[in-house]
């Protein structure tokens, strides 16, 4: 992926990187290292020579990492989108988007892993934006550290079933903090950090006696469960939490999902959207 500038002005290497293409110092220095920077088609250059009008200056962002500390899987991915800088991938529930102690070759990232040495591409593992293992839908990676700094989501809109009858929307706007003595549970803390969650129920339904409610959930900020915590805090939990209502014979998970994703491309600048069909298990509990 190379990024290109003609000049047009009295200017410097560095500057033109970190003016025109906003390359972070810290990039910057990686690009000089594996000489992807070009002055004229010329690699050996020092960034702070003067560069004149109708130069051209060139940058790859493509050059080999090291991401060996990631073991290779082959696992099904279903890929909503992908470029030459970005990977978009559709989650399933019971999978975490990392490795971790107890899930060290069943991830989402162990798999994708396997799809870049697939095809001879050595870059990390990159997540823009996280789920919990039992959340699904959509996780964006990026394919090189120039699209990780630079790509900006716009809207985050996730479905869930509640528990009981939720009526109408509203916006919930409660500070969210670790709670004491938990390094995994969160919970709402005048002492948290701002959160603030947007919804809207699609529709009410029973099963039984039990009744229950669709809703549609926008992200006004990022903490972590804050859906979770934002509904059982106004006493209708999401099905099936454990950590945050409890256990259902209807789902084996807590009913979320990250259904639509709208961010602007670090590259071309264009706004995209990408959505994710909601899952069998809960598309079940709706239409029984």
């Amino acid at each position: 992926m190379k990024l290109k500038y003609i000049v047009d002005k009295e200017i410097n290497i560095r500057q033109v990187l970190r003016e025109k293409f906003g390359v972070s110092e810290r990039l910057l220095t990686k690009l000089k290292k594996n000489k992807k920077i070009y002055l004229n088609g010329n690699n050996d250059i020092f960034l702070d020579i003067p560069v004149k009008s109708s130069d051209i200056v060139e940058v790859d962002f493509d050059f080999d990492e090291d991401n060996s500390n990631i073991v290779p899987v082959k696992i099904d991915l279903n890929v909503i989108y992908e470029d030459d800088s970005l990977i978009v991938l559709d989650k399933p529930f019971n999978m975490p988007v990392h490795p971790s102690l107890n899930h060290y070759e069943d991830s989402l990232s162990n798999g994708l892993k396997y799809y870049y040495d697939s095809i001879n591409l050595h870059r990390k593992i990159r997540p823009i934006n996280r789920l919990d293992k039992d959340t699904s839908g959509i996780v964006i990676f990026a394919k090189n550290e120039y699209a990780q700094d630079r790509i900006r989501i716009t809207n985050k809109i996730y479905l869930t079933i509640l528990e009981g009858k939720l009526e109408g929307s509203g916006i919930i706007d409660k500070p969210i903090a670790r709670k004491a003595d938990s390094i995994i549970e969160r919970c709402i803390s005048d002492n948290g950090e701002k959160a603030i969650t947007e919804y809207s129920v699609i529709k009410n339904f029973k099963i039984g006696n039990e009744e229950f409610s669709l809703v549609k959930c926008i992200l006004h900020t990022g903490r972590t469960h804050q859906i979770r915590v934002h509904m059982a805090s106004i006493n209708h939990p999401i099905l099936g939490d454990t950590l945050y209502g409890k256990s259902s014979s209807l789902i084996g998970r807590q009913a979320l999902h990250a259904y639509k994703l709208t961010f602007v491309h670090p590259i071309i600048k264009k706004e995209i959207e990408v959505t994710s069909s909601i899952p069998s298990d809960m598309n079940n509990i709706i239409n029984e």
